[in-house]
C-alpha cells in the first residue's frame, strides 16, 4: 500500500558547466547532509535542480555558500511497493480526485520499496486520496 507525506523540495537554476554536480553534491555531502531524491537536467543552457535531504536547513546553508539561490517548494513524497502497477495505481487515485499531477519523478531501485516525488494542483488533497 502506498504512503503519501508532504516534503520540502530545493528547487535551483544556475548556469550548466563541467564538474556542477560534483561541486554541488561535494557542498551537501561536507554539510553532513544526505540527499534523498534529486532530478537534475539542462535547459537553455541551465542546471535545473529539484532535490530533497534528510536535513532542508542544512542542504539550504551549504547551498547558500556556493552563492546558490535556493527556493522551497512543498510536494508530495509517497513511497510504495516496489511491484508492477503500483505506480498507477497512485496516478489513478490521483486522477480520479481531479487532481493534475504538474510533475514527478522518483525511482525504483532494487528494493522493496520506491519513492516518486509529485508536485501536483492540490497536494493536501493528494496525500489524503492517497493515503486513503
Amino acid at each position: 500500500m502506498a504512503k503519501a507525506r508532504k516534503l520540502k523540495q530545493l528547487m535551483f537554476t544556475i548556469p550548466n558547466r563541467a564538474g556542477l554536480l560534483a561541486e554541488i553534491t561535494t557542498a551537501i555531502s561536507s554539510a553532513k547532509v544526505n540527499i534523498t531524491t534529486i532530478c537534475a537536467y539542462e535547459m537553455d543552457d541551465k542546471a535545473c535542480f529539484m532535490l530533497t535531504a534528510d536535513s532542508y536547513a542544512k542542504a539550504k546553508r551549504a547551498l547558500s555558500k556556493l552563492g546558490i539561490e535556493v527556493q522551497g517548494e512543498d510536494v508530495v513524497a509517497v513511497e510504495m511497493p516496489n511491484k508492477a502497477g503500483q505506480l498507477q495505481k497512485v496516478a489513478k487515485k490521483i486522477a480520479d480526485a481531479g487532481i493534475n499531477i504538474n510533475y514527478m519523478y522518483g525511482t525504483t531501485g532494487t528494493g522493496r520499496t520506491s519513492i516518486c516525488l509529485f508536485k501536483t494542483s492540490d497536494d493536501k488533497k493528494a496525500i489524503k486520496v492517497i493515503n486513503k
